[in-house]
């Protein structure tokens, strides 16, 4: 993040320190808290935190990236280096949290703080849309809203802001007070308080008055007194109030809302007063986020007229880049309705995580609202298209075109979109990952429609925010050094293959696990350099896993003769891993079976074992403890053997999803992740702790109104006794909605409201009742997500949640989301 330079000395006395330099006149502008994501090494100060993972382990790769300037608690490898400046603190995090505290108490600014369960972004962006035109606006990047995203967003700051809106989240008690300490908001916002995050909390009374502390020292506090319940206005923080509600007198009072068409009529008090606004958006949540924002225009003196015609004008946010199939074998990476570079920054890092395509293309447009003249703000951009490694540029706008000779790289410019849309044919893209990158008004979803391939109406979501939680949530409850092999077999179980990959290699998971060989081949072809184990090797893919450095799973001693005299002679420590059954009885080796494998493994010198392992047969059960300690202890015994055998250690695991949670003991020197990366875990009440990764959605094609007794579908199973109406969905048994989902077992998700299936489910279509609701052709149809969770589906047909996964077609497009 960038700002206005401190030098490292003053720093290493705001912090109290105890420094050890090389330069005491280095100047730092840029915080960074991962080494990968470096814009200017010689200005950042790298903060070697231990969050998801531990900083210290890092400082190497981040000095190879060109950093000389360290906050650590401990000097380490950095002893090594002569040319660095290390500052020693008992905390790295308050460190961070400090630094940041500083350099806004530097300035005097309007700040407008946010904090909430839901809605928080929403209504940051919002609200720079409307107050852009009056203020020079620093804000959080994306969602930058954590203990260590609050620090990094208000470091930003610099002379020339007249506004700060930053956004503020927390997990549990305790953790508001330091927040509010960097913020030192002067106008505070409370959005909508539900039950996100609520296990960090004792009661939801606990979790409002945390979020409250945000405000103590605020000036105006923009409330709902539907979300404070419990407190009276006394009770609330900040000098003065301004509350909205839709149930109660307030402030701003809402009278009613009435949709027309695609947005929303409001009329409401303010003050004695009758006003009015109408809203581009008709869902409940964006009603009642712009319903807030409307409130905090009216709270800073707009208008009531003013506030309306801005309100009219907003679009719509994407706060999440979306990762999707492109033409002619490219990826394309969606960030169409937003540029600064902030977030420009985020976005590169995406694309650098992907590693299936050799190319990387930026397509930018001007960068607009930034306060920089085009030299300063080019000739930044220039330097992190460089740094990012960027291989081409195509500039869409006047400023950008104009700044062509900032850019050292294969480039082109347009001075608008249409340009673009009219020479598309000679951009020839072919075989590389493009980033779209542009501000809302120069429209760039007609360029991304242009190079995204046309998508089946039923998409799966994939959250790989969610799925990188999920893998820290296990990795919290790991010991020390314990590794992790993360299963990407089935489709990444029916979630894709190297986009999940990708991310679970850039968050330096130890190991990928297929089943065959072939998937494996896939993952090294884009790009995936971690060790992959092929868990059921076939004779027809040796040569395969040999060419593409796979390491097989041996599980007999054919397999092991079989895969050995593939080898050449001259081959040396090919590594394996050996597959030991402890009572799962599918596949693997037992006590009778171990001296023949050892003999055979002493015999050869083509061979290195490098793990072995079994498989927990009941770790999410209770009454299957019994078994789980036998099933260790046999395994214990059996590994024990083979290494005396052997003469040397190897990588020990038998410990799944649940064994995790359920089995610590079992944990040994590595674990193996599954289903729980996908928000499932058999040992946890409701999956509790773990994130939804995968939403699956499809739209209505057609609306019918059938009469008393008229049926719908095959075999005329689908009857509405009493009439009603019948919404045609595209989503069938060809898609892996299953069949047992017809005549009314299954549910979806419309506008809100559940509703089942009526008749058989067909090829590529199904139909609900949803009688008595407005709906229409193109709504949108929610098959599961987190409401309707993939666990209730599984109960609804008698089945679990990975044949629900790994039965979704692969025509149904998948759509990978990042923050």
């Amino acid at each position: 993040m960038s700002h206005a330079s401190y030098s490292i000395a003053l720093i290493a006395e705001i912090l109290d320190a105890s420094p050890v330099f090389s330069d005491t006149e280095a100047m730092i502008s840029q915080l960074a808290t991962d080494s990968r994501s470096v814009i200017y090494p010689a200005e950042s100060l790298f903060f070697a935190l231990k969050a998801q993972r531990d900083g210290h382990k890092y400082v190497d790769d981040a000095y190879k990236n060109g950093i000389r300037n360290f906050v650590v608690t401990e000097k380490g490898s950095l002893e090594k280096y002569e040319d660095v400046n290390i500052l020693v603190v008992s905390d790295v995090l308050l460190s961070l949290q400090n630094l940041s505290a500083y350099n806004r108490s530097q300035y005097d600014l309007k700040v407008l703080a946010i904090t909430g369960s839901n809605g928080k972004t929403i209504v940051k962006e919002w609200l720079y849309q409307l107050l852009a035109n009056d203020f020079n606006i620093v804000k959080s990047p994306k969602s930058f809203n954590s203990q260590i995203g609050v620090p990094l967003s208000v470091w930003q700051i610099e002379e020339e802001h007249t506004m700060g809106i930053f956004e503020a989240g927390i997990s549990r008690s305790g953790e508001m007070s330091s927040l509010a300490q960097i913020i030192k908001p002067t106008i505070g916002i409370l959005t909508n308080i539900g039950e996100a995050h609520a296990e960090g909390f004792f009661s939801h009374a606990e979790k409002l008055k945390e979020k409250l502390k945000l405000f103590n020292n605020a000036e105006l506090l923009i409330y709902s007194p539907d979300y404070t319940t419990g407190l009276s206005p006394k009770d609330l923080p900040a000098k003065a109030q301004f509350s909205w509600s839709l149930k109660e007198k307030a402030d701003l009072q809402i009278l009613f809302i009435e949709p027309i068409e695609s947005k929303s009529y409001i009329r409401a008090l303010c003050k004695g007063i009758e006003i009015e606004c109408l809203i581009p958006f008709r869902d409940n949540a964006s009603v009642e986020n712009g319903i807030i924002c409307w409130a905090t225009l009216l709270a800073l003196g707009y208008s009531g007229k003013e506030a309306d015609a801005r309100l009219e004008k907003l679009t719509r946010v994407s706060m999440r880049l979306e990762l999707k199939t492109g033409i002619n074998q490219c990826s394309v990476i969606d960030d169409s309705y937003s540029a600064d570079t902030s977030s420009l920054a985020i976005a590169l890092d995406f694309l650098n995580l992907q590693n299936q395509h050799a190319k990387k293309t930026l397509i930018l447009s001007d960068l607009v609202e930034t306060g920089k003249s085009n030299e300063i703000l080019y000739t930044e951009i220039a330097a992190l298209l460089k740094q990012k490694n960027l291989h081409r540029l195509i500039g869409v706008g006047p400023n950008i075109s104009s700044s062509d000779e900032f850019f050292d790289l294969e480039k082109v410019f347009f001075k608008d979109t249409q340009s673009f849309i009219q020479n598309f044919p000679a951009l020839h893209f072919n075989n590389e990952t493009i980033l779209v990158k542009g501000a809302r008004k120069f429209e760039f979803e007609r360029i991304s429609k242009l190079i995204t391939l046309k998508i089946h109406d039923t998409i799966l979501e994939i959250d790989l925010n969610a799925l990188s939680g999920n893998l820290q949530f296990y990795r919290n409850k790991l010991k020390s050094g314990v590794k992790v092999m993360a299963m990407v077999k089935a489709f990444s179980y029916g979630s894709g293959s190297f986009e999940i990959a990708n991310l679970l290699q850039y968050n330096k998971v130890d190991y990928l696990a297929v089943a065959f060989t072939d998937e494996g081949v896939s993952l090294r072809k884009a790009g995936i350099t971690i060790p992959i184990m092929v868990m059921s090797p076939e004779p027809s893919g040796f040569d395969a896993i040999i060419k593409h450095n796979l390491e097989p799973e041996i599980y007999s001693l054919d397999i092991l003769k079989s895969f050995s005299g593939y080898l050449n002679d001259n081959d040396y420590d090919y590594p394996i891993h050996l597959k030991l059954d402890t009572g799962m009885h599918r596949l693997g080796f037992e006590e009778p079976d171990l001296p023949d494998l050892l003999r055979t493994l002493v015999e050869t010198t083509k061979l290195k074992v490098i793990s072995v392992f079994s498989h927990l047969v009941g770790s999410d059960s209770a009454s299957l403890d019994e078994f789980s300690v036998h099933q260790l202890n046999r395994f214990t015994d059996m590994a024990n053997d083979i290494e005396a055998g052997l003469n040397y250690s190897f990588i020990r695991h038998i410990s799944n999803t649940s064994g995790i949670t359920r089995h610590p003991d079992a944990q040994l020197d590595m674990v193996r992740i599954g289903i729980g990366l996908y928000g499932f875990d058999g040992n946890l009440l409701n999956n509790q702790s773990l994130r939804t990764v995968a939403v699956l959605k499809t739209t209505v094609t057609q609306v019918k109104k059938l009469k008393a007794n008229e049926t719908v579908g095959y075999s005329r199973k689908g009857v509405l006794s009493g009439g009603g109406d019948i919404a045609t969905v595209k989503i069938g048994y060809a898609d892996g909605y299953n069949r047992k989902f017809g005549n009314g077992v299954g549910i979806m998700i419309i506008n809100g409201k559940r509703v089942n299936t009526v008749g058989v489910i067909c090829m590529d279509m199904c139909m609900l009742d949803v009688t008595g609701l407005d709906v229409k052709i193109g709504d949108e149809v929610i098959v599961f997500n987190s409401e309707l969770p993939i666990v209730e589906l599984a109960n609804q047909i008698d089945t679990i949640p990975y044949e629900i996964l790994t039965n979704i077609s692969q025509r149904v497009k998948r759509i990978y989301f990042y923050e």
